[in-house]
């Protein structure tokens, strides 16, 4: 007889092991079905973020700037260190050993939760007396019940038409990840989040980059400003970037791969490199999950469709993440699977898009939450902004990166916050005070009668909300 689950999680990422350990908690019998496996073949949850996203690429981008810091910083501190080498297998080692610190933490938090944890790939099977037979093919085949399911599958990286992935010179996330020395020439289709943080590894490390991006605008989902301030940092580091380029022809050889492509002025160019990184978007990962046995409805890109709760066309059926509409975020997807467990529960679990912080770790970082002035301008909404630049905070100069600025929008009438954006140092986590002022409804003049502790960075967020009244105290 199948094993019966109150609910069933199909993927371990931090949609699908954040559903699975909530659901738990709030009394369930939970199973969580996951097929990553790590070197020795054992299982390896927390999804692509843990494995070959997030996690692994924030430990390469410490690593490699630890690196900069010695061959280009340390001096302006009076510390001299002689000649400096980089060892890249020891520096893949220490990213892989952080994977799977986090790997086993999610074990950890399974058995901790009694979260019951199947090894393997799930798909469905049939729907039979009001619940879900699930197939986990693993080291063993065996077929289990959901009462409830949650899909929690992901998304892979999408490849370029004519340039398959074969993650030697061809390379996807994954393969960025794993280079084993640093390439002489590397080039990167796509300047998104993946984009810009694997070249600046490789730069730092001494690769040559290029960055060949298709929109004649550079981070346009950014506020027009943080864009332009990141194009002048990343320019002036030494990573090249050309806007505007449509690709004709990737060829890739034994001695590497040669890129064909027409300039923004439409003459033809070549770049011929080690290693090529594409990076041009992700596409939700629903196959295999065998969604024709039980009727489950996907859109034209494959995604599947949800409503506003994260409910499928299938009674008790649900879905989160990167499978499904909306920004594919692993803090976004943590989110839906809390609420899709309380939902379960009877509770009134939510999400809220227009809070979501979006996070490009290079240096200078880049955040934001809420509109752009762009986007208020082509609603028409009347709006006024503050900002204030790290060059006058006092912290920033101590730490000797004062790159940037905080920028603050606010509503011209009512003066709630619409939107903030940060580029600069540890814009990652000043980031959250945003989010949490924007959640509570704050306005500008909220944070600016806040104390903030000085020296600090977050003392740029006080300032900037100053600056929308006109009258900050520092600049």
């Amino acid at each position: 007889m199948s094993k019966q689950f109150d609910v069933v999680v199909i993927g371990g990422g931090p949609g699908g092991y954040i559903a699975a350990i909530r659901a738990a908690q709030l009394g369930f019998n939970v199973a969580c079905i996951d097929e990553w496996k790590n070197a020795a073949g054992g299982p390896a949850p927390g999804g692509t973020c843990t494995n070959v996203g997030c996690i692994p690429s924030k430990a390469l981008l410490q690593s490699s700037e630890h690196f900069e810091h010695a061959t280009h910083h340390f001096a302006d501190h009076g510390i001299s260190t002689g000649k400096v080498e980089m060892d890249v297998a020891k520096m893949i080692a220490r990213k892989d050993g952080v994977v799977k610190q986090n790997n086993d933490g999610i074990l950890y938090l399974f058995k901790k939760n009694k979260v019951s944890f199947f090894h393997g790939r799930g798909s469905f099977v049939a729907a039979k007396d009001g619940a879900y037979e699930i197939k986990v093919a693993g080291a063993a085949e065996e077929v289990i019940v959901g009462m409830q399911v949650i899909v929690a599958t992901g998304s892979n990286a999408r490849a370029l038409p004519g340039a398959e992935f074969d993650e030697v010179n061809v390379l996807s996330n994954d393969g960025a990840l794993r280079v084993g020395a640093v390439p002489k020439k590397l080039g990167v289709i796509g300047s998104g989040v993946i984009g810009l943080e694997m070249g600046s590894v490789w730069r730092r490390l001494g690769a040559e980059v290029t960055i060949l991006e298709a929109l004649p605008t550079f981070l346009g989902a950014a506020d027009e400003g943080v864009a332009k301030e990141a194009l002048k940092a990343f320019t002036k580091q030494g990573l090249k970037i050309e806007l505007g380029v449509k690709i004709s022809e990737v060829k890739n050889g034994k001695k590497g791969v040669t890129v064909s492509y027409a300039n923004a002025k439409g003459e033809a160019q070549e770049l011929a490199v080690d290693k090529l990184i594409v990076s041009i978007g992700r596409v939700p990962n629903t196959t295999g999950l065998n969604t024709e046995a039980v009727g489950l409805q996907l859109d034209e890109r494959g995604a599947i469709v949800v409503d506003d709760e994260c409910r499928t066309n299938l009674p008790g059926v649900w879905a989160v993440g990167d499978v499904v509409r909306g920004p594919m975020l692993a803090h976004k997807a943590e989110e839906e699977g809390v609420a899709v467990a309380e939902r379960i529960a009877g509770q009134h679990g939510h999400v809220n898009f227009a809070t979501v912080p979006w996070v490009i770790y290079t240096s200078p970082e880049i955040a934001w939450v809420g509109r752009t002035e762009q986007q208020l301008k082509a609603e028409g909404v009347a709006y006024k902004a503050g900002q204030f630049p790290f060059l006058a905070n006092g912290r920033a100069r101590a730490l000797g990166d004062t790159t940037g600025f905080v920028k603050i929008i606010a509503d011209a009438a009512t003066d709630e916050i619409l939107g903030v954006h940060i580029i600069g140092p540890m814009a990652s986590e000043l980031i959250a005070e945003a989010v949490m002022a924007m959640e509570f409804k704050a306005s500008s003049e909220d944070i600016a009668r806040i104390c903030h502790a000085h020296p600090s960075l977050s003392e740029s967020t006080k300032e900037a909300a100053l600056a929308v009244d006109k009258r900050t105290l520092n600049f």
